[in-house]
């Protein structure tokens, strides 16, 4: 598996399909959150078509440290991205990372040929209770309640469960803190680009509202909403996730 370094540091992604590619597609994973979740994605990948996931700074298997302002990780994907040289890079995130793609779009209109937004919003307010138990220390066992659709396999969610278990709360309270403080509404029609924006009929954390408020104040975005899936679209429906991603990709 690949490293990278970066400012003395290594950091851990996924690559699949040449590096030589017309087209690039980057993902970003949400709070608390690795490369891991977007393993299903990798399938599309193809001789026109090169995805990657990154671990995050401090999430993972990469080095640094979380940081709690979205714009600290908008400047690491952009080092990152320098420094594999991916050109026509098609950007994608899933809740907090769809919020640094957000904000990639904003400060570096030029550097995108289209976006993916997954389970995301233009502002992303997180309840006091979860705030105040990682900030305690303390992972909330309910948490994978409001990450997952209730349609869920049992075994999908204990595995999600344990993984949640294996992230440091420091990490979570850092990133919800980041995702607190995220606020463009007002910014979005200043953002150009092509964008698909999924969203599980069930999310509880981010629902279609907010996915619908993106695509009426986006200039070109559109929503496509997955039927019985919640927040962690991609990993419960990851056939119907890609199928989306691939007719966006090939159309735009």
């Amino acid at each position: 598996m690949p490293y990278i370094e970066i400012s003395g540091e290594r950091y851990f992604y996924l690559d699949s399909g040449p590096a030589g590619a017309p087209r690039q597609v980057l993902f970003l994973h949400g709070s608390g959150g690795t490369a891991g979740h977007w393993s299903n994605q990798l399938a599309l990948a193809g001789p026109g078509q090169r995805v990657l996931a990154v671990d995050l700074p401090g999430h993972g298997r990469s080095g640094g440290h979380p940081v709690d302002r979205i714009a600290g990780y908008r400047e690491f994907v952009r080092l990152f991205a320098a420094s594999l040289s991916l050109p026509s890079l098609y950007l994608g995130g899933h809740s907090m990372g769809g919020a640094v793609v957000l904000d990639y779009a904003l400060n570096y209109p030029g550097e995108t040929a289209g976006l993916i937004l997954i389970g995301t919003g233009a502002r992303l307010r997180v309840a006091p209770a979860i705030l105040d138990a990682f900030g305690a220390g303390r992972t909330p066992a309910e948490l994978v309640d409001l990450l997952y659709g209730p349609g869920t396999a049992p075994l999908l969610r204990d595995k999600a469960l344990r993984e949640m278990e294996t992230v440091d709360p420091r990490t979570w309270y850092v990133d919800f803190s980041a995702c607190n403080a995220f606020d463009i509404m007002a910014e979005l029609p200043r953002i150009t680009a092509g964008t698909l924006v999924l969203v599980g009929s069930e999310d509880r954390l981010t629902p279609p509202k907010y996915a619908r408020y993106l695509e009426e104040h986006m200039r070109r975005a559109t929503v496509v909403t997955v039927e019985g899936a919640g927040h962690m679209v991609m990993v419960e429906e990851p056939g119907a996730v890609n199928g989306a991603l691939a007719s966006f990709l090939a159309a735009d």
